[in-house]
């Protein structure tokens, strides 16, 4: 007989500390999921998730690189089971994208005229004042803000 093979994953020191609030970010992530999307704009359907998934994101950069709460061993787990976006953290890691909410937002193929997205516009450059992003329903993420 074959040997059973079972995919049981190994924690790394201090996932005791974290796991609880990554519990509660995909509990969540699944309500935005199955959230009625009836009367919004089909852009609009995804923008709690974005949120919810930047979220995630940033709490662990800041645990890793503000904090330095977290071990290498425990940030890299979490970027490879999926926790954080691992190209999002990247671009944070650089000036100028401290802020920065989606990856779309920079990507001048999804906009008009091959520039970036209205949200990266500092505020007191705007002739709007108020505004949202078409992606991610971001209000201003321009590290000069």
């Amino acid at each position: 007989m074959p040997k059973v093979r079972t995919n049981r994953t190994r924690y790394p020191q201090g996932w005791e500390l974290i796991e609880p609030t990554l519990r509660d970010l995909d509990m969540k992530m699944r309500e935005a999921e199955n959230e009625s999307h009836e009367g919004k704009r089909k852009c609009e359907a995804l923008w709690p998730i974005f949120k919810i998934s930047h979220q995630k994101t940033r709490y662990i950069y800041d645990l890793y690189y503000r904090r330095k709460a977290i071990s290498k061993e425990l940030f890299e787990f979490c970027i490879e089971q999926g926790y954080a976006d691992k190209s999002l953290i990247a671009k944070w890691k650089k000036p100028g994208y401290e802020k920065l909410c989606c990856l779309r937002c920079i990507q001048p193929r999804d906009h008009n005229f091959n520039t970036t997205c209205v949200c990266r516009v500092p505020k007191h450059l705007r002739e709007e004042k108020v505004i949202e992003c078409v992606h991610c329903g971001c209000r201003g993420c321009a590290s000069g803000d």
